[in-house]
């Protein structure tokens, strides 16, 4: 029976506050939240089962598209994988240029959460000034791989691009600005008693939670779980760099800030040495167009958390099986139980504090016979037929809407 003083709250699946369609449904007592009902599912790209029409190559371009912000962490988890299956031992140098790339990257997506974050707490000019940081990162990774998102840099046994002495030197010159100005941003966090209060307390995680409900990245890191493959199962140049795993034992928003923020400094440190030691030699070894038959599970530190890639290969071009678990699935899971027992007023910087991306997350499934005990496996054009006649049903007819735009478009 529920209690009359609860007042439910459905927050999305649209909403002016979600950048990607979510449903939280919310139960408040007052202004405290009771529960809360996390619903996914309302993103069905279908990138998983595209990936097994597709050819290795063709798949490397696609899985890149999982997520803007990690691009580059499922195009190495995935290609991680493919390599495996084939036996190939990529080229010093293509690791280490993999490596500076996905650092780039982390320095990119931590100074975006920081601006996201201080927008979430209405502290917009720390949005300004980190999205104007964000910039020098930007520009370096369209210089190197020539994109500002998606880079496309990988291939199947290394790299497609090499770097050239002046892009070491704007690289290193562009570390030393954002070193002093992320230096400034510790300084406020550490400092600043109006953001430390606003964001002490709030979205608590202890370590035994934070076990439980399996959280990875900076979430886990900052409820004090001292776990980041880059360490524990080194891939690319990691096993040759010196860096720390750095945790924080605050439990809570304030905590996963900070872990972030060291986190951009340890990024600076790992960059100055990979370009320190940059080995001389090839970029990429021939890759057979068909892959063996075989079957791996290929480990990420992507900026969020552990990212894992599933790839089983039958032998012919393409992948028989491709399965992506992205960090935010892992981290959602403790939202929830950080909600609950707090302020409504305080939802949005706690969603925000695991950088959530749910594009990354969301998964379709046709699951029927359960009687028997078999799932039904759909080849992709019944799946885009049905697609198709769900919507007519809701009264919208692509069809029509294809005859209207090629009219306009031959106007």
């Amino acid at each position: 029976m529920p209690d009359p003083r609860d007042v439910r709250v459905p927050i999305g699946p649209q909403h002016p506050a979600l950048k990607e369609p979510e449903s939280f449904l919310i139960t408040l007592r007052g202004e405290k939240i009771t529960s809360v009902n996390i619903r996914m599912g309302y993103n069905h790209r279908g990138i998983e089962k595209a990936c097994e029409e597709r050819t290795y190559i063709q798949d490397l371009y696609l899985i890149e598209r999982v997520c803007g912000i990690c691009s580059h962490a499922h195009s190495t988890c995935f290609v991680q994988a493919v390599e495996e299956i084939a036996g190939l031992e990529i080229p010093a140098r293509a690791k280490y240029i993999r490596t500076l790339i996905a650092e780039l990257e982390r320095v990119h997506s931590h100074l975006l959460w920081l601006g996201v974050a201080g927008h979430e707490i209405g502290f917009d000019t720390l949005l300004m000034y980190t999205w104007r940081d964000r910039e020098v990162v930007m520009d370096l990774l369209a210089s190197i791989t020539g994109n500002r998102v998606n880079y496309g840099i990988n291939t199947i046994g290394g790299v497609r691009r090499d770097l050239d002495a002046s892009q070491i030197e704007e690289t290193l010159k562009a570390m030393d600005i954002l070193e002093e100005r992320t230096k400034y941003y510790v300084g406020i966090a550490q400092e600043e008693i109006t953001l430390k209060k606003r964001l002490s307390g709030v979205g608590k995680l202890s370590y035994e939670d934070a076990l439980r409900f399996g959280a990875v990245g900076p979430t886990g890191r900052a409820s004090g779980v001292a776990r980041d493959v880059r360490r524990d199962d080194p891939y690319a140049a990691y096993a040759e760099i010196n860096f720390n795993v750095i945790t924080d034992n605050h439990c809570d928003v304030y905590g996963r800030t900070v872990v972030r923020l060291k986190e951009l400094l340890e990024a600076f440190s790992i960059i100055r040495q990979l370009l320190k030691k940059f080995p001389d030699g090839p970029i990429v070894v021939k890759a057979p167009r068909k892959i063996p038959a075989g079957e791996t599970v290929s480990r990420y530190e992507a900026p969020r958390g552990e990212d894992l890639h599933y790839v089983r290969a039958n032998g012919t071009e393409k992948p028989e099986r491709v399965k992506v678990r992205a960090p935010t699935l892992a981290n959602v899971q403790a939202v929830s139980h950080m909600l609950e027992d707090g302020y409504l007023a305080d939802m949005p910087i706690v969603v925000a504090a695991i950088d959530p991306c749910f594009s990354c997350t969301d998964r379709m499934s046709l699951v029927s016979n359960l009687d028997n005990h078999r799932t039904d496996v759909l080849p992709w054009e019944v799946l885009r037929r049905r697609g198709i006649e769900h919507y007519k049903k809701q009264g919208v007819d692509f069809s029509v809407l294809n005859k209207k735009l090629a009219n306009v478009l031959g106007k």
